[in-house]
């Protein structure tokens, strides 16, 4: 009885990536948009990622030491990648104490009540990010702007994000021609010089992580292109259209969080579909929404409640978009 086998359903693959590699993947892709973030915001920066990633880990451990009594697995990096992610989509001179909130939903509710890593249905750090957003929404819109490497944390200057910008002065019956001259200009925002997350600042960096994990193979091209590419052709129709109403593709390309979102929190593993026809439809949906939201909603972002929403549709994706079975017959004609 001692030698029995677990026997899993086909595919077995055998390879040499584990959890811990994967995840230390991403950190390390992650680094060049941190050290951007860092010299633009300094010091809130560092303090917003070492309270987010040390909050996530410590709830981790604490909720499978002695709530779950399950082995501790803070060692595989899963925690880590979380508070990093949860940290790039919050502001550089957020309270300590709202940090330490989002970690604990992220961990505790969004992760560990589904039984942890591989579990759960939505992605931990934007379930802690809106989470966070919809409690504490004055201190979650209060954005520093880029001031240098000195700058403090409490006294950093804040200002409105791009988009905020945009869309506070089309309400208020401005044209874009008039706007584009209130925003930083193309090259400043694919540098990451305006106001916003740390995930957000840094187009050009996170550009560059994303050319890693693809050499890397942690991740494919499928839902970071379907999603730049959808934001890109929908916004490309409206603002042929009416051109003074709606914002370039540009433009919504560089800000807010489409590339954060693209390349980092909808390519999440466990809440992402599994075969490339799925991952190109979970994309452009996403783009699709993000678009939707940005142009008819409330709110000038909308990236991570599209990514929310479609992680909700990832199993019946996963139920019915699926590629054929090998050896089942083809008819042709």
């Amino acid at each position: 009885m001692s030698n029995l086998l677990n026997i899993s359903p086909s595919p077995h693959i055998h390879g040499e990536e584990t959890t811990r590699k994967l995840m230390l993947g991403v950190v390390l892709a992650l680094m060049p948009a941190l050290l951007t973030s860092v010299i633009y915001f300094g010091a809130g920066a560092l303090i917003v990622v070492a309270t987010s990633v040390s909050s996530c880990i410590l709830f981790e451990y604490l909720l499978q030491r002695f709530v779950l009594k399950k082995p501790i697995s803070i060692t595989d990096g899963s925690a880590l990648v979380t508070g990093l992610l949860l940290a790039f989509n919050l502001p550089s001179n957020l309270p300590v104490f709202i940090i330490v909130i989002g970690s604990f939903v992220a961990i505790a509710v969004a992760k560990m009540t589904f039984g942890g890593l591989g579990n759960n249905p939505f992605n931990p750090a934007l379930v802690g990010r809106v989470f966070i957003l919809i409690s504490f929404p004055v201190q979650m819109t209060n954005w520093p702007v880029p001031a240098g490497i000195k700058t403090g944390y409490a006294d950093a200057i804040t200002g409105a994000t791009p988009l905020a910008i945009i869309k506070e002065g089309l309400k208020n019956g401005e044209s874009i021609s008039q706007l584009m001259h209130k925003v930083p200009t193309t090259v400043q925002m694919f540098l990451g010089k305006m106001g916003g997350s740390m995930g957000e600042v840094a187009a050009l960096a996170l550009l560059i992580g994303f050319v890693y994990m693809l050499y890397r193979k942690i991740i494919t091209w499928h839902i970071p292109v379907s999603i730049i590419g959808t934001v890109a052709i929908f916004t490309t129709i409206l603002w042929l259209r009416h051109p003074e109403s709606n914002a370039s593709p540009v433009f919504h390309l560089l800000t807010g969080g489409v590339m954060l979102g693209a390349i980092f929190m909808a390519t999440d593993y466990v809440t992402s579909p599994m075969n490339p026809k799925a991952m190109i439809i979970y994309g452009c949906c996403i783009g699709i929404l993000t678009v939707v939201i940005r142009v008819w909603g409330a709110y000038p972002e909308g990236v991570s409640f599209a990514i929310l929403i479609m992680n909700a549709f990832v199993p019946l994706m996963n139920a019915y978009i699926k590629p054929k079975r090998f050896g089942e017959e083809v008819k042709y004609g």
